[in-house]
């Protein structure tokens, strides 16, 4: 009974791998010749219509969607066969807009050409390695299927079989057994040409050695910067506690001290020391809550980005518009990151803007959250002058976010900020609101 279950069970799985080998064989077939080859000619096409003004909406369009077929195949190699292809595409910048900001960004993306070179070779690519894994199961499957039955219409003369050339029993035993095998072959040597194709994608889809050292020196100096910034966040914090809350603690040991040796003579004046004790408890715990809040805020925690940028509008000075579009929650180090952005530029804008009103403006498209806060004060804002936007801007570049400013003398002022993430489940959230 368990040689029968062993036979069964290898039995299934030599079924399953035929018939996976002969699917993604044709699929691949299928993909490169019904999308990859057609959107070569039209991206040709496109960027030869470049000068003629149609190519600059056109373009961007066909090679965003090459992209989108390479990262189809890269989804691919990764599911079938464990092949990884990382994506090396440059972000879209925040000053893209309109056609020609966004051509300039595909058309500058080294990556764009070298979609645009595999979908063109991978059409004879896989023409032959996807023919070979899907052929050797469907011929040996035809050698297993068919060669019994045409051998017995041939030894009957029935119907047009009898112009097939009679091999005998030992022809087509042979021609059973050799099939048999080949189908039993195709599943290693047909995963093993699938797998070549994967591995022959890898080669033009994934970074080039020298996009991934400046990748690796990208990496080296945000996380550099990262550690000053947190060393300097440490500094910070030790500051407050000793100067702030441990001071008063102190001062609150040293009254209590005071009360009870005068409680028995004095009992006015220790009854004195205990009420500044307790009024320097009730300071101290204020604090240390609002130490806390500037370490990770307790409304972040409970309601989000949209709902902690929204509580911190209202308590500042002036009006400020908020709209925020998020169906869902981003991972908490990417939202105490936001939070903090949008806090500190908030805070510029109430400590040098001069503006009467500010906006800003929080939403989540093609994998990255936006970020824009803006006031209509005196302008003249400079990153390069370094202060609290410099460190946004670094604490933005750890998570390979990316921040542009916007501020001509006169205002208004506006500030775009990017950080690539994911999103939780969607929930329902309010589109809008003003704070």
């Amino acid at each position: 009974m368990d040689d029968s279950n062993r036979f069964v069970e290898r039995a299934g799985r030599l079924a399953r791998g035929t018939f996976a080998n002969v699917v993604r064989g044709v699929a691949q077939i299928v993909l490169a010749y019904a999308v990859n080859l057609p959107l070569f000619i039209v991206a040709v096409l496109s960027i030869v219509f470049i000068p003629l003004g149609v190519g600059v909406v056109l373009a961007p369009a066909v090679l965003l969607a090459i992209r989108a077929a390479a990262n189809l195949q890269r989804r691919l190699a990764a599911d079938w066969h464990g092949v990884r292809i990382p994506v090396p595409y440059r972000p879209e910048p925040s000053g893209a807009t309109g056609p020609i900001g966004r051509l300039r960004w595909v058309l500058g993306d080294p990556a764009t050409w070298r979609d645009l070179l595999w979908s063109l070779l991978n059409v004879p690519v896989v023409l032959v390695l996807g023919v070979l894994a899907a052929g050797l199961t469907v011929y040996g499957l035809e050698g297993v299927f068919v060669a019994w039955w045409v051998a017995l219409l041939t030894d009957y003369g029935w119907g047009p079989f009898w112009m097939i050339p009679d091999y005998g029993a030992a022809g087509f035993a042979g021609t059973l057994v050799l099939g048999a095998a080949m189908v039993v072959a195709s599943v290693p040597l047909g995963g093993a040409f699938l797998k070549a194709h994967a591995l022959f994608g890898r080669s033009l889809l994934a970074p080039t050695r020298g996009a991934l050292a400046a990748r690796v020196e990208q990496l080296t100096e945000t996380r550099s910067e990262t550690v000053d910034a947190s060393a300097a966040e440490l500094r910070r914090i030790e500051r407050d506690l000793h100067d702030g809350a441990q001071a008063r603690l102190v001062a609150l040991s040293m009254n209590i001290g005071l009360a009870e040796e005068m409680m028995k003579h004095d009992p006015e004046t220790a009854q004195q020391l205990l009420a500044e004790a307790r009024e320097a408890s009730g300071t101290a715990l204020t604090e240390l809550r609002d130490l806390v809040r500037g370490i990770h805020p307790p409304v972040l925690a409970e309601r989000g980005l949209d709902g902690a940028v929204r509580a911190l509008a209202l308590t500042l000075p002036l009006p400020v518009d908020v709209h925020v579009d998020l169906p869902g929650r981003a991972d908490a180090p990417v939202e105490s990151a936001a939070y903090f952005a949008v806090a500190e530029m908030l805070a510029n804008v109430v400590k040098h803007s001069g503006a009467r009103r500010g906006w800003i403006q929080i939403e989540h498209a093609r994998g990255r959250l936006l970020m824009i806060v803006g006031d209509d004060g005196t302008g003249g804002a400079d990153p390069g002058a370094g202060g609290g936007m410099r460190g946004i801007e670094r604490r933005l570049a750890a998570f390979d976010g990316t921040m542009a400013v916007t501020s001509p003398p006169g205002g208004p002022t506006v500030v775009t900020m990017e950080l690539p993430c994911a999103l939780s489940s969607p929930k329902i959230s309010p589109s809008s609101g003003t704070g």
